[in-house]
């Protein structure tokens, strides 16, 4: 049983007010709360084991080592990876994308050569790549989406070339909710020897990833977005292609042995995790993977896509409502099967700005997301400067959906 009273027990910030009302937060997609467990954890580690990891001989960094090591194996598992040498921890979605990026580029492209994202990319998975073409001259194509938000798969074998050297694409459209055929995406793309990236923000903490299945070559997730701490992400890459990636960055912990004349670096993952490591949000990111296997991906994903379609039921209820994103699954979830949206809506109503929504919502201490959400190109695509944007976490409720649709109402009454 999905006992909801008992998951919001454990996020006492799910029981404050603001501006006098009980906060609904439903800004999920930006980032999630934390659990107690979470927040436990990292205090006590500060209180009574804070030490600087690897290398150190005495008792305390031992231990620390050995938490940070065992949050390193805990994410393996988490994603079904072959080693733990191909967890590399990042600062978040966003450093592990650029990190690929850089380090990619450098080593295995040239001038002319092609990297191919999608129309519904976040900013971390474009501007990363254009840095790149200023810097490097490569080229950086997209596939483009029909007008429900799905993209045009039949359209990626045509747009790659003999220069299309690596393919980065969203799991989960952050603004759209659009889960995309990966497995087909990274099935086109092995054809022709091309590896794939998957930026995972937005799956990561909604289901199970299994990167063997998958097969993707290298895949990028952030802590905050599944309960753990901020500034802790992991990037995942096959080892055959992390031991062909230069470093991204140079100093303490990624060197081998450094003279004058030359530097040699450390084995996998060490190599790309240069300086001091935030190995307090390491151990706070293992334990959000326990709170999270502890109720389990079957039963968070059947709770988040009846609420997912439970809100397009209520909002698409009211005069002038525009949602934006697939709407083909308003019906019981087959639990083996994806979704075709998740956990987003994205929404309009009539003409009233989004950024009028939002901050007369939040004065109904309705918590949305207002404006581009960092995919500018994908709201040129829609032909819409923003949205306004509601995305549901586990601990959400159906009384929260309807609290949002009471709150809309009451902003189109005003306009």
């Amino acid at each position: 049983m999905y006992d909801i009273s008992k998951i919001r027990a454990d996020f006492p910030i799910l029981s404050r007010e603001v501006y006098g009302k009980p906060l609904v937060y439903l800004d999920n997609a930006a980032t999630a709360q934390k659990p107690l467990c979470v927040l436990d954890a990292m205090r006590d580690e500060y209180l009574n084991v804070n030490a600087n990891v690897h290398r150190g001989v005495h008792y305390l960094s031992q231990q620390a080592t050995d938490l940070h090591e065992a949050a390193r194996e805990k994410v393996r598992q988490f994603i079904n990876a072959r080693k733990i040498e191909e967890i590399v921890f990042t600062r978040g979605t966003t450093e592990a994308i650029n990190l690929v990026a850089s380090s990619f580029c450098e080593s295995q492209m040239q001038t002319g050569d092609e990297v191919i994202v999608t129309e519904m990319e976040h900013h971390s998975n474009i501007v990363s790549w254009q840095l790149q073409a200023m810097k490097r001259g490569i080229v950086v194509k997209h596939l483009a989406l029909n007008d429900e938000g799905e993209l045009l798969i039949d359209q990626l074998e045509p747009l790659i070339s003999e220069r299309t050297k690596l393919i980065s694409v969203a799991h989960v459209s952050n603004v759209l909710g659009t889960v995309n055929p990966i497995d087909e995406i990274v099935e086109i793309a092995h054809r022709h020897g091309i590896p794939v990236l998957v930026d995972g923000a937005q799956s990561a903490p909604h289901f199970k990833i299994d990167v063997q299945a998958i097969d993707c070559d290298f895949f990028a997730f952030s802590g905050h977005k599944m309960y753990g701490p901020t500034g802790i992400g992991v990037l995942y890459g096959k080892e055959e292609w992390l031991e062909k990636l230069p470093p991204y960055q140079g100093g303490g912990e990624m060197i081998d042995k450094v003279t004058w004349e030359k530097t040699t670096f450390e084995r996998l993952p060490f190599k790309f995790e240069a300086g001091t490591p935030d190995y307090v949000a390491t151990h706070g990111l293992a334990k959000a993977i326990d709170y999270i296997d502890s109720i389990g991906f079957e039963a968070i994903q059947q709770h988040e896509q009846e609420l997912t379609n439970y809100c397009m039921e209520q909002l698409m209820t009211i005069d002038g409502m525009k949602i934006y994103g697939p709407m083909g699954n308003l019906s019981p979830l087959t639990s083996h099967l994806l979704p075709l949206k998740d956990a987003v809506v994205s929404f309009n109503v009539g003409e009233i700005h989004h950024l009028d929504m939002g901050t007369l919502l939040d004065r109904l201490g309705i918590a949305v997301r207002t404006g581009h959400h960092c995919a500018q190109p994908l709201m040129d695509r829609l032909g819409i400067s923003g949205t306004v944007r509601a995305s549901f976490a586990l601990y959400n409720t159906k009384e929260e959906v309807n609290t949002l649709v009471a709150g809309i109402r009451r902003v189109a009454q005003m306009f």
